[in-house]
């Protein structure tokens, strides 16, 4: 089957399409027929090579991290959807014409594929970010990348509770936060000033840019407790929590889903492109500069 392959570590230039040998759905999985690929920096480190001391990357290897699409095939020990079901869900080899998932659930009534495979990884990561601080009604929480898809969906579902954010952003950013329902500011050396000036008491922080504003993240909290970072890898030398590991679920999925379907969520999505682009569009992704999700489709 058709696929986007990368044969060697590298930049972006290294994706190309390829052929690999179709999956087959193992128990507990589906198999589905991908309509659309959500592109994640995740996938870029990766492809740089960047992830190699934390796990071992076998070449030749297929990127996509979340994919919706059709049902093609069911797995032993699966009950509740069958073959011809519109799905979405993660996956770890979602850019090809087949993917299995383990979790998913069924794409909402009114979102087409583009927007569905926008929403597993973004769903999974703002709603566990916002778990792990605890943010309740009334306290001020402190985004970092308020304008991006993590950053963008966990403040408005802090605001949709009763919290107070603060987003950060770059100047392109800025209306963006403000629609979520955010203070926002730009990213500078007086943050620290600019946001006392908003809020003499900031509750917990969520750092989903790697901007390298840990730094004055603690100063802001007087500590670590309660700053968190998706992105940061000097968080271990500042002794702030680093989250990264998934815990997909098919009903947090669902109801992000049915929340954007209603309008009531809004994960943009700025770009889709076919497969033979893959390389453009993680090049979009990678320079932080897409302005919302993109997306492969086949």
């Amino acid at each position: 089957m058709r696929a986007v392959v990368y044969d060697e570590f590298g930049g972006p230039e290294v994706l190309h399409l390829g052929e690999v040998p179709e999956p087959e759905a193992g128990p507990g999985q589906v198999r589905v027929r991908v309509e659309a690929v959500g592109v994640n920096t995740f996938d870029g480190k990766v492809r740089s090579g960047a992830m190699e001391a934390a796990f071992r990357t076998r070449l030749p290897a297929v990127p996509g991290l979340e994919v919706a699409g059709i049902v093609d095939q069911v797995g032993a020990d699966v009950a509740g959807v069958a073959v011809g079901d519109r799905v979405a869900g993660p996956a770890g080899r979602g850019a090809a014409e087949l993917a299995v998932l383990r979790v998913w659930a069924p794409v909402s009534d009114g979102l087409d594929a583009t927007q569905a495979a926008a929403l597993p990884v973004v769903a999974e990561t703002s709603r566990r970010a916002l778990r792990i601080l605890d943010v309740r009604p009334g306290e001020t929480l402190l985004v970092h990348g308020a304008s991006g898809g993590v950053g963008g969906l966990a403040t408005q579902l802090a605001v949709a509770a009763g919290v107070r954010v603060i987003g950060t952003a770059s100047e392109a950013g800025q209306e963006r936060v403000a629609m979520y329902g955010a203070t926002p500011i730009v990213y500078g050396e007086s943050i620290v000033d600019w946001v006392r000036a908003l809020a003499p008491t900031v509750d917990a922080v969520l750092d989903a840019a790697g901007k390298g504003v840990l730094p004055d993240s603690i100063e802001l909290r007087g500590g670590t407790d309660r700053v968190l970072t998706l992105a940061d890898p000097a968080a271990h030398e500042l002794g702030v929590e680093f989250s990264e590991r998934s815990e997909h679920s098919t009903e947090v999925l669902a109801e992000v889903m049915g929340l954007v379907a209603r309008g009531e969520l809004s994960v943009p999505v700025a770009k889709v492109l076919p497969f033979a682009e893959a390389a453009r569009a993680q090049s979009l992704v990678d320079g932080g500069h897409a302005g919302g999700k993109v997306v492969l489709v086949p």
